[in-house]
């Protein structure tokens, strides 16, 4: 009986993991072999505002929708362990960045990101924008 359970885990995964590269080439989300070593860090305070809670919430979710592969940090620039991270994109409170861990380059999305908080479809418009310029180069 175990058998045939771990043979139908096995194809269950091997068939999302089949179905995720199909499903990325065919709709324009970015599939495992076009990424690159992108990650979405948002920094914040011991205590979050409501704009706090609403950026990580969009961020998440535009994230899940358009680029499932792309890591999301959150990032409490409060703690200790924090401090060399914080120190390296100058983060001494509520920020969110694009970042290219090869390249090293950055993308400070902090003040559109502010801006858009309360409204989910104009952060999320906004952020798409943003990340594919990112994910180009631009």
């Amino acid at each position: 009986m175990n058998k045939y359970v771990v043979i139908l885990l096995i194809g269950t995964v091997l068939a999302m993991l089949g179905g995720y590269t199909v499903y990325g080439q065919q709709s324009g989300i970015a599939s495992k072999s076009t990424l690159q070593p992108v990650e979405v860090i948002q920094f914040h305070l011991e205590h979050r505002c409501f704009s706090c809670n609403n950026i990580e919430k969009f961020t998440r979710s535009t994230l899940l929708a358009g680029y499932p592969a792309i890591p999301f940090k959150l990032v409490n620039v409060e703690k200790k362990e924090n401090e060399k991270l914080a120190a390296q994109f100058e983060a001494s409170g509520s920020s969110l960045f694009l970042y290219n861990k090869v390249t090293g380059k950055k993308k400070d999305l902090t003040k559109a990101a502010f801006l858009a908080a309360g409204d989910q479809k104009k952060f999320e418009q906004d952020f798409r924008k943003s990340m594919d310029d990112f994910l180009k180069g631009k």
